[in-house]
């Protein structure tokens, strides 16, 4: 009899049930999305301001506050895509840039020139910005700095970071075994929950890798260090063993293949306000004056 109540139940209420799901699914992703960013607050104060109109109007039967909140509610939605408008392009950009629509660039020469030249620069300790471009297409990144259309060259990268070289400040990019562009602006990570002892390069890159599935490479003009940003989450303290091996993950194996390689030691997100400095060790120099034009 109980059985028979709840295959009912859920004939009959299926479709409420799912519409909950959905609902609920898309509220968590957009929290997911808006944390630590400005757009959170300015949501909660909004949704703090309608809720209190609402019940006011019930509570006290307000007919004109109640006929306003209802005939308003389209200005309302079209006002949320203008004001979180960047969030929406981020969260959006997160969802295109999945390995379901993305394809890999299968080319191993291109990992071990990428990582001969991180430690290349670590070594000479020129701070550096490289970003690999994948599946998200990033045009406009390319379009800020100066086309170059060149082969992918150590030499040519450990150039063009030299310190009077006049395209060293700025970002570098490389789609396939290419270098398109240099001295490219990328966009500043506006999270509120980073840590502050990160330097400029690093929050370009966050901000970079969270509008596209791009790789970044970031070296430390003053410790040397070496940095690896992917979906907005920094990992460091490579070996070049160990950044072949990250790099192969990302650029040459397959999806299903990459996930099952553990991450190399240190961070596996971005460090959050009160955390240790990025290079992990509170004596270690801070890259704090990168200065990178994004």
């Amino acid at each position: 009899m109980i059985l028979a109540t709840m295959l009912e139940m859920a004939r009959t209420y299926w479709k409420d049930a799912l519409e909950i799901l959905i609902l609920a699914v898309g509220i968590y992703f957009a929290y997911v999305g808006l944390r630590g960013t400005r757009g959170l607050r300015v949501l909660t104060g909004l949704g703090s301001l309608v809720l209190a109109l609402v019940l006011l109007s019930q509570l006290f039967g307000l007919v004109v506050i109640s006929w306003l909140l209802q005939r308003i509610s389209a200005v309302v939605i079209l006002a949320l895509v203008v004001i979180f408008q960047p969030e929406l392009r981020r969260m959006l950009a997160q969802v295109g840039s999945h390995h379901i629509f993305g394809i890999a660039p299968e080319n191993k020469e291109i990992v071990e020139e990428l990582a001969q030249t991180a430690f290349d620069l670590s070594g000479r300790h020129l701070g550096a910005l490289i970003a690999i471009e994948r599946g998200t297409d990033i045009q406009s990144h390319i379009e800020s700095g100066v086309m170059i259309d060149s082969k992918l060259s150590p030499e040519l990268i450990v150039t063009i970071f030299h310190p009077k070289t006049p395209l060293h400040d700025g970002g570098l990019i490389v789609r396939g075994d290419r270098i398109v562009s240099a001295g490219c602006i990328f966009p500043v990570s506006q999270r509120q929950d980073i840590d502050r002892n990160l330097g400029l390069r690093h929050r370009a890159a966050i901000g970079l890798t969270e509008e596209s599935d791009a790789i970044v490479l970031i070296v430390s003009e003053e410790t040397g260090g070496i940095s690896l940003c992917h979906r907005a989450k920094l990992e460091r303290e490579f070996t070049p063993a160990s950044l072949r091996a990250r790099l192969s993950e990302l650029l040459v194996m397959l999806p299903d293949e990459s996930t099952a390689h553990e991450q190399p030691a240190g961070e596996d997100r971005v460090p959050l306000a009160g955390d240790p400095p990025l290079g992990g060790h509170p004596k270690k120099p801070v890259e704090r004056h990168d200065n990178i034009a994004a």
